[in-house]
Formats: C-alpha cells, structure tokens, sequence
C-alpha cells in the first residue's frame, strides 16, 4: 500500500517537470522542432483558428492572438506616424536597388519599434504585427491599370532586383537568430488588372512563354534567391482556376519546382471568390472552396471561409493531415519571428520608438525622392532655372496637395513638403494659383483651413471615438483633424486605440468664411454619415453600405460663425469617410491669366492621384472607371488650360505626378520642360525643388513604357504580352523605358567582353569606359539589354544588368559590370521552359533603352 502511495504521490511532481519542459517552449530547439511540438497538442478546431488572418489564441498552450496584416508598402501604413518614402513605382525609377534595401532597412527598424510598443501594450490587432504584405511585384504591363503604381514597373528583371532588396531590407540577415520581419511577395501570379472585374477575372489562353518570361521571374527571384517569407496569391482566374486554388501555380511550380516551403496567404476575401455568386463559381460552398485552396497549397486565409475547414474535414473533402501541413508552416513563422520568446532573446526587440520617423529616415526619404525625379524634356536647356532674376508662377492641382505626394497603403508623416512649399522656399516671393482642378467641370478651392475648434484653440475639427456604433458608452479618445479628411480603405486606423470595425465618431467645428459666396461642403462615407450645419441636418445617408458621397450648397457671409458637425458611423467591412469645404472658383482663365501677365515662368503641377487610381475604387469620372483609367492623356480641364498658358505666351514647366504613364502629346508642344515627380513621398517638394533649381542634378529613369495615347495600346484584357512594353512594342513611345536626362552629358567608350565566345552556362563581363562630359556632377544610370539573335518571337531586347554610377565632372571611369550566366536564359519552346541555349547574343549598353543611343557586342555561347 505504501508503494501505491508513493507512487501516485510522484505523479504530479513528473507531470509538472513535464510542463516545464515542453519543447516548444525550448528557444533552443529549432523553429520547426518547436512547431511539431505545438501542432502535436493542437485539436482540429485551435488548427483552423490558426489558419486565418485574425488568428485565435490557444490559452492553454500560451498562444496569444496574433493578427498577419500588416502593409509596408512604401513605409509603415495604417498604424499612424511613419517615414513615408516615394511610392514603388517611383523608387523603381532610381535604378538603384541598393538604395531601395536601405528604405527598407529602416522601414523595418521602424516596424519593429512600433510592434515593440504595440505589444508592451498587450495589443495585437491588424497593422500592429510583424508580417508584412509587400512588395507588390506584379508586372505593370499596361498604364491603365490603377494599381500599377504600387510596383516596380514593367520590367521583370528590374522588378526583381527591387523586389529582392525590399525582402533583404524588411526580413534583416539570414544568418540572424531571428527574422526581422516578414515579407511577401504579391499577387501570385498573372495579375495586373483591371480592378473592376478582378474578383471574376480570368486570365487564359496566355502562350508559356509569357508566364515563364513576364509574369514569373521576379516571383523566382525573390522565393529562391531571396527566401521571402509569404506569397499573397491573387484574386483572379489563371487558366480557369482560382490562384489561391490553383495547382499549377502553387503546386507544381511555387511548391515541386521552386522548392518553397513558407507560408502562402490568400488575397482577402480571394477564397469568397470561389462560391460567391457573379464571381469565379468554382465551387459550390465555402468548406468545398477552402478544401481547394488548402490541397492546393494556401496556408493562411485573409477572411472567414476558412472557418467551414472543421466541416470539410467531417465532410472527407480534407484531411486533418493536409491541415496541419498549413498549420506548421504558420507556426514556424511565429518562432522564426521570436514572437513567443522573450526579449531578451530577440535582439530587434532593443528597437526603440524614437526610430520612427527620425532624422536619418527624414534625410533618406529625400534622397529617395531626388533620386526618383526623372526629367523627361528640357528644351533649350531651360532648367534649372534661376533663384533671382525671374519672376515665377506656381499653378496647377497638385502643386500644394500633400496628400497627393502619400501614395497609397501609405503612413501619416509627421510633416510632408509640398511642391509649392519646396518652390517657395527657393523663390518666397512667386505667385501661386491654384487655376483648374484636377479633373470634372467643378473647381473647388479648400477652404478648411478656416475651420477653428470649438474651444477656438486650434485649426480644423474636434474629433471624439467610441467603440460602439451609435457614440455611446465610454469615450476611447480625441484628436485634432487639421487636414480635410480623407480616410480611405482598406481598414486603416482612424485614432489609436480605436476599432477598425463596428466604430463611430463625431466631429465639430467653427467654420469663419473669409469671404462671401456659395460654399460647397463634400462628403463620403462607408457607412452612415450625416451633416450639421448650426445645428440643422443638411446631409444624411445613414446605414450600411458602400462608399456614397454627397455634396451640400450654403450660401455664407464674412464675420459669421457656421456650426458644424460630421456624424460617422462604420458597421461593417472597411471603413471610408472624406470631407471637405470649399468655394467653386469660376472656370475663367482670364482672370488667372490676368495674375500672372507679368510671370516670365510658370511651373505648372498637375497629373493626377491616388484618389483617381488605386485598388478597386468607386471613381465614376471621365477618363477613370474603378481605379483603372480608360484613358492616359491628362485630363481635358488641365489638358486645355496648359494650353491657354501657352497661348498668353508663356514659358511652362510642366511637373506631372502619376503613379503611371501619361500620354503628354499636346504638353510636348506646349511645354518648355515636362518633370516627372511620380508620388514623391514627405520630401517630395523639397526634391522637385531641387531638380528645378539645379540643387540636384537629376537622373531618375522611366521603369514603364511612356506610351502616346491607348491607340498603341492592346485590349487591356489582353495579358499577352504582344505589343506592350519596351520589350515587344513595335512602334515608337513618346518616352522609352530607361529614359531620363540629365544636366550633364556623358560618353561611353568602345565596350568590351572578357571574351566574345564561351560556353553556354559560363559569366562573363562588360568592360567599357565613362566620362562626364559636362559642367556639373551627376549620375549615369548605366543599362544593360541582352537580344537573342535566333528568336524572333521573343523579346525585342531584354534588361540584364544596370548601375547607377555618380561621376564628378570631367571625371572618366572604367565601367565594369558582371553578365552571370543567367543573363543569357531565354524562353526554350521546344521545352516550354527557360533554358540557356547556344546561338548568337546581342548585348546593348547605354543611358536609355533606344536602340540608337545604344553601344553594341556580339557574343556566341557554344
């Protein structure tokens, strides 16, 4: 009796050293070792919690909450004060990748700082992780697509190198302990459009050759040679199956080919797309379409349907061991990050909050901005202009837009520099009209800026939170709105400590018109919204549903006070609410032409913005359809008053922001200079100064095509790649790929190879020299193209190599830039696949992609 005693006497003690010793507790231990361990004690309903992109906690086993959302797109997004860096698109145009590694560097210190805060807070919600859904490295194959500007252009090898720094930047060294970050490279795969049917979308009948040497490269790239983390599958068809259920994509190539073996993450609400009606109807219901996209490779879903898993499983449509396949992945991840681990073990937890938006990160997002600028045409050698001596006008709807310069999926800087700012403070006294707007018949100038608080203390609006969706229970917080407001989609945070669900708000203000006349009050929302003026309800659209918007006329007089009031209610799905006030100025150029009769200059912002172009938006405006255009000339309102300057006689300087191509024909000719400033990011004024003024010598390069109007383009459904890009078209741009001046010149010298024939499979070099034959120092972008002689059906040439050299002026430099053997694998359509083959090769080198200003070798692989 006494030994039975004993020995039930003993268990507990054995079961509590065995609590203190599980393995995944181990930090010791491998992160897969750890993950094993986890998934061993997991029941199939704590696995499916896992495998959403809000994941649940598992309480018993000390698993907290942990939300996979997060957007780094251009800087940290959505979770307040951030660096905010020139928009990909315009990062692309440095050429300069290793530049693009240092933002992202300190991208990824200043992600950490704020999830290190985030979590000695115990918060754990979206954008406030350490999984990042970026870079976007889809191929920007055609202008008209509104989220091109969140790429790296058109070109799959440059795209690639950008991509890859981004990764390098954001996930920190591989022989580190821990990950920095996450990244993920997004949308896989053959997709770019158009925004308005990309739940439904299907794109087929695409020849190999277009997938193996378009849209797959830079998705190589960055899964095997750069080790990212995540892969966003993407919303559309490929060859009649849903990405995020497709074998051939994630099976038989991104799985068996390329040996991945990290987490894929569907696009949010892709795995809806796959039974909802109107959309792709592949499957019946959501435990069927999860079923799918699990077998098929996706680990992690951004929605709900994978609730309906512990349903396929009883169905025998999944097994709880293909489950756990997705499962261990996803727990790997977290260990790898150092997210159940203490402190004292992740030496990125040393970050401190003081990072975010520092001055070395202030100083670095305008490098990136000057190095983006690209100078598109300078006749007679224009610019840069004087400080002194001339009398300069600032016109057009972008020049004092600070939002504009944000991009998209972008943070809130704690101060942006306007163009007009930047300009200014090269020549205080120059006039400035606002002149047109953006685009439409109407033209409001803001007058926001004449809103007081109610306690009269500050500009702009008083604003109060609730969690709840009616204001009442306990006020969470207050800010002060000194900007109109434009909080977009896509569940950015509206004030810290506020639900990004099931919220409302409300904001007060004292409007003091500083002139009489009608005053246009603007507003959208999704959801509910109304609008009190003195009290009374003008606006009201009060419910559930998408983004509405409405406008208000009040006629207002000087030395009156004008209550308003904005009620905001969001009940569910994303939320939107913009407002604005402003006076209608009278389309009559006369009179602005009139202010500016005695201007020798006028510099001239236009273009246009993300509000017009961006992701699946709500824009029914001539030239715009959903976030995609349907035209690329500049609007007629700046399109026709551009040319009413030039018709008074004046010198113009046009700056065009875009996150795409523009068909600028009729600027051409009207215009002294055309500028392309991209969305510059907080610097960006301070940057576009600068090049106007010769304080920076520009030397940015287009990453697309700068096509004359969408008569040379294919059908925009068309994702073959026949006729688009430098790389198939066969007619004459207005601006090639690769082009950009410069305030200098430079000459290349007879280019060279180590050797002119070799095997195939072997590197070689390209040596040649480089002088700046100017007056002033600047940078060459130095671009390689390779041709395949003996494939007429494949790319007219292709970029293989580039560098952005700085040379003094006078200066002469020996080039020398390394061809691996890579550079020469080419589409093979006898294997349908890539392959580097025999024959005759072409290599061009230069400053631009034009085939004249190109120096030419020959080389013959054997």
């Amino acid at each position: 009796m006494k030994k039975i005693i004993l020995l039930f006497f003993f268990i507990p003690v054995s079961i509590l050293a065995i609590a203190q010793n599980e393995a995944y507790k181990n930090a010791k231990l491998s992160p897969l070792e750890r993950a094993n361990d986890v998934l061993s004690r997991l029941t199939l309903e704590e696995k499916v919690g896992l495998m959403k992109d809000v994941s649940q906690p598992v309480s018993r086993l000390g698993i907290p909450e942990y939300n996979w959302w997060n957007e780094a797109l251009h800087g940290v997004a959505r979770a307040g004060l951030a660096t905010v860096f020139p928009q990909p698109i315009g990062m692309a145009a440095t050429f300069n990748d290793r530049l693009v590694n240092n933002v992202f560097t300190a991208v990824s210190d200043e992600a950490r700082a704020k999830f290190n805060n985030f979590r000695r807070q115990g918060m754990h919600g979206r954008y406030e992780g350490l999984t990042f859904w970026t870079p976007n490295i889809n191929i920007f194959r055609d202008p008209r697509w509104g989220r091109g500007h969140e790429t790296y252009g058109e070109d799959p090898f440059l795209t690639g190198r950008m991509g890859m720094a981004v990764v390098r930047g954001l996930q920190g060294p591989s022989d580190s302990r821990y990950n920095k970050l996450h990244a993920c490279a997004k949308h896989y795969a053959v997709h770019s459009g158009p925004e308005w049917s990309r739940h439904s979308y299907n794109a087929e009948n695409i020849p190999a050759r277009y997938l193996w040497e378009t849209y797959l490269p830079a998705f190589k790239n960055l899964v095997v040679d750069a080790g990212v983390k995540e892969v966003m599958c993407a919303y559309n068809r490929y060859e009649g199956k849903p990405c995020c259920g497709s074998k051939t994509l994630l099976t038989e190539i991104l799985r068996t080919k390329w040996k991945y073996k990290n987490i894929v993450v569907s696009d949010c609400g892709a795995i809806n797309d796959f039974y909802e009606p109107n959309r792709h109807g592949a499957f019946p219901d959501a435990s069927s379409a999860s079923a799918n996209a699990v077998i098929s490779g996706t680990d992690l879903e951004c929605g709900s349907s994978y609730d309906a898993l512990v349903d396929a499983v009883k169905k025998g449509l999944i097994s709880e061991k293909q489950i756990d396949e997705s499962v261990r992945r996803l727990l790997k991840a977290r260990f790898e990050l150092g997210e159940f681990d203490p402190d004292s073990l992740v030496s990125w937890s040393s970050i401190k909050y003081d990072v975010v938006n520092c001055k070395k990160h202030q100083d670095l997002a305008l490098e990136v901005a000057r190095e983006s600028v690209t100078l598109l045409m300078n006749k007679n050698n224009i610019l840069p202009l004087k400080k002194t001596g001339l009398k300069i006008a600032v016109i057009g709807p972008n020049a004092a837009d600070s939002i504009m310069q944000w991009g998209n999926y972008e943070g809130i800087p704690a101060k942006t520099t306007t163009i007009l700012e930047g300009i200014k403070k090269k020549v205080p006294d120059l006039v400035y009209v606002k002149g047109c707007d953006m685009v439409g018949t109407k033209n409001i100038q803001s007058a926001f800026k004449n809103l007081k608080t109610p306690d009269g203390k500050n500009a702009g609006l008083a604003a109060e939170f609730w969690n709840t969706v009616d204001m009442t229970g306990k006020l969470v917080t207050t800010r002060i709105m000194s900007t109109p407001l434009i909080f977009g989609s896509g569940g950015a945070l509206f004030a810290p400590g506020v639900n990004r669900n099931n919220f409302s708000a409300r904001y007060k203000g004292i409007f003091y018109p500083k002139k009489d006349g009608d005053v246009i009050f603007s507003i959208a929302g999704d959801d509910g919204y109304r609008l009190f003026i003195n009290n009374q309800k003008v606006v009201e659209d009060w419910g559930l549903h998408a983004e509405t918007s409405r406008e208000y006329k009040l006629s207002v007089k000087t030395g009156e006070a004008y209550n308003i009031e904005i009620q905001y209610n969001q009940a569910g799905g994303d939320a939107s609410l913009k407002f604005d006030l402003g006076y209608e100025i009278p389309n009559d150029p006369s009179k602005i032409l009139a202010s500016v009769k005695d201007v020798d200059v006028v510099i001239f912002v236009g273009g246009i913005s993300p509000k017009l172009e961006g992701e699946e938006m709500s824009v029914d405006l001539p030239g715009f359809k959903g976030g995609d255009r349907t035209d690329i000339e500049l609007p007629a309102m700046q399109r026709e008053f551009i040319q009413k300057l030039k018709n008074a006689g004046k010198k113009i300087i046009y700056i065009n922001c875009s996150g795409s191509a523009m068909g600028l024909v009729p600027e051409i000719e009207s215009c002294e200079a055309i500028i392309q400033a991209w969305y510059p990011g907080q610097a960006g004024g301070t940057a576009v100064a600068d090049v106007i003024f010769g304080d920076y010598n520009p030397a940015g390069r287009l990453p697309v095509t700068f096509y004359k109007n969408i008569q040379q383009l294919p059908d925009f459904e068309d994702y073959s790649m026949k006729g688009r890009t430098y790389r198939y078209m066969k007619e004459e741009p207005l601006f090639v790929f690769g082009h950009g001046l410069s305030y200098t010149t430079f000459k290349y010298g007879q280019g060279s190879l180590n050797n002119n024939t070799m095997k195939a499979g072997d590197s070689t070099s390209l040596s040649f020299t480089l002088s700046n034959t100017g007056k002033r120092d600047g940078d060459e972008v130095v671009q390689i193209y390779i041709r395949n002689l003996q494939d007429s059906a494949g790319p007219v040439k292709t970029l293989r190599a580039f560098q952005r050299i700085n040379l003094k002026a006078g200066e002469t430099k020996k080039i020398s830039i390394s061809l691996p053997a890579n550079s020469f694998e080419w589409f093979d359509e006898k294997t349908n696949s890539m392959a580097i083959n025999p024959g005759k090769y072409e290599i061009l080198f230069g400053g631009t992609s034009l085939e004249k200003a190109l120096g030419r070798l020959q080389i013959d692989l054997k």
